[in-house]
């Protein structure tokens, strides 16, 4: 019978720089838990005010991942799904914005019971999500990560209910600091002062590190994990090398070489479950990945790449990762370049460079044209096009121009006052945006598609009649137009279950065009490829550059 009084907590801080690598590192470890024969409930702790992550801007923060019941998170929440191959929910995810919304409803509705509500009862609220989430899972163990760096005061009260909690279950509660240790090229010498002082950071609030993940760009050495040890109190053999690796699935198999599981286990007094089939599972997925030598070159078209002179992936990491999961599955190593729709219509033929191009999601007019111009290019020149969720309805609208020749043809997103609006806004939308309602108010999360057959939509998954798929938009295909574009060659192989709403568009004659409302990337995993992405990549591998 499952109690709190049985489970384990984990907690996961970071330290010295923002982006050292917590996500993957959680992921890591929840997998490895998981390959033990344990039910682990990973939950991500962000540091931010706001409620959720749907209205911040990509650049930003990164991806807004979107789970099955609607939830918009951080880009960590996928690294846990695809590690863990498993879907999760709103119990996962808890950000500081919806924590103190909560405390204030509670005390707007006298739940407090007329009591001084203070911080202390925003602490509390963190332990009962952290209680929840393993709750909702029937968990073993909750493995909590916290956003932010050791040292900020953001993150503090979420290091407070660490604190709380080891008080009250001593060898229940385990601490894991990943910490980086920089080598200065002026110096060319590993240093470990940066990490002393973000374990100093953690006594300062109460919290004595068990294990410490030593990120560097080499792997520390023994004088090192010496220092180290001495002057954080943490044994050598818990300080755990994690170098910098070129497929971040290497990590946990890196992990486990060095016995992180056991350490572990042993101290939350565990014994190991099960036996190490999911690690091999794992390690011939990566075995095949590294071992790729042919490339296959992908193009992406979008805007949220670059910001200054940089350029940010994180933006669409789910898609970048879904192209890799399919793409080593056939034994193939993309090479994905990010292709500035903005500077694309002035360089159209640089796509003949590449075997498939995809347009991700996205919102808004900016470069918009470059998109549809891409579009354009990939249809008329039979170059696998892939589009998802904006790069579905963009696909609509140069269909509609150069096809149809609906001079003009837009989606109302872009040009309200369109002649030919062939992709408009759904009718429940209209009043959130006039209202202002822009969080947590898109059609959301996931929802039943039904396929049609004798297409290559239905041949890619299987032949079920049925799927179910995560969405994020607002605008959809105006069915005013459909009896055109049906009639032209345009194929609906997909649509809502009552058949009201187009969800899946592809070409006839065409080695590989799709378009969907959703975002397939979002259920892809690296030991369950997602079957679209899979038929990309093929059609891809075939084409010649």
């Amino acid at each position: 019978m499952w109690g709190f009084e049985s489970m384990k907590y984990i907690f996961v801080s970071g330290g010295v720089i923002s982006g050292i690598g917590k996500g993957i590192a959680s992921a890591s470890v929840a997998f490895l838990l998981k390959s033990a024969g344990f039910k682990v409930a990973p939950l991500k702790m962000d540091p931010y005010l706001n409620v959720d992550a749907g209205t911040m801007n990509p650049l930003a923060h990164g991806e807004t991942f979107v789970l099955d019941d609607g939830r918009e998170t951080d880009q960590d929440l996928g690294h846990y799904e695809r590690f863990l191959n498993e879907s999760l929910d709103s119990t996962n995810i808890a950000t500081q914005g919806s924590i103190y919304l909560s405390v204030i409803q509670k005390e707007r509705n006298l739940e407090y019971e007329g009591d001084y509500v203070d911080i202390h009862n925003v602490t509390q609220e963190i332990i009962n999500r952290i209680q929840n989430a393993g709750k909702a899972r029937n968990a073993d163990i909750v493995l909590i990560e916290i956003g932010g760096t050791a040292g900020e005061y953001q993150n503090v009260l979420f290091l407070e209910a660490n604190r709380l909690l080891k008080l009250k279950k001593h060898d229940d509660v385990l601490h894991i600091h990943i910490s980086y240790l920089p080598v200065p090229s002026t110096l060319g010498e590993m240093k470990s002062k940066p990490v002393q002082m973000s374990v100093r950071d953690l006594n300062a609030v109460g919290i004595q590190p068990d294990i410490l993940l030593a990120r560097s760009s080499l792997p520390i050495d023994v004088p090192r994990i010496k220092r180290l040890s001495f002057n954080t109190g943490i044994e050598d053999q818990d300080i755990i090398p994690a170098p910098d690796v070129t497929n971040v699935y290497e990590i946990p198999l890196d992990f486990e070489a060095h016995k992180l599981t056991d350490r572990i286990l042993q101290k939350l007094k565990l014994k190991r479950k099960k036996k190490k089939g999911l690690l091999k599972e794992w390690g011939s997925f990566v075995k095949k990945a590294n071992g790729a030598k042919k490339t296959i070159k992908i193009g992406i078209v979008g805007k949220y790449f670059t910001s200054g002179n940089g350029v940010l992936t994180d933006s669409y990491i789910s898609v970048i990762e879904a192209i890799k999961h399919a793409s080593f599955s056939f034994g193939l190593k993309p090479e994905v370049t990010w292709l500035d729709s903005g500077k694309i219509t002035s360089k159209i033929d640089i796509l003949k460079e590449y075997q498939g191009i995809i347009v991700p999601g996205g919102f808004g007019s900016r470069d918009v044209e470059g998109k549809i111009t891409t579009i354009q290019y990939a249809r008329e020149n039979k170059i696998p096009y892939f589009g998802l969720c904006y790069g579905m309805q963009l696909a609509v609208v140069e269909y509609a121009r150069n096809v149809l020749r609906l001079s003009g043809a837009h989606t109302t997103e872009i040009d309200p006052e369109t002649k030919y609006p062939v992709i408009h806004i759904m009718p429940d939308q209209t009043k959130k945006l006039l209202s202002r309602e822009y969080g947590a108010t898109m059609r959301l999360g996931a929802w039943d598609c039904k396929l049609k057959q004798n297409t290559l939509t239905f041949k890619l998954y299987g032949k079920k009649s049925t799927i179910s798929e995560r969405h994020r938009h607002r605008y959809e295909f105006n069915n005013d137009f459909l009896e055109s574009f049906l009639t032209n060659g345009f194929l609906i192989s997909g649509t809502t279950t009552d058949g009201k709403l187009v969800e899946i568009i592809e070409l006839k004659d065409h080695p590989f065009f799709i378009g969907t409302q959703f975002h397939p990337e979002l259920k892809s995993r690296p030991l369950d490829p997602h079957p679209l992405f899979m038929g990309f990549i093929k059609a891809a591998s075939q084409v010649k550059v």
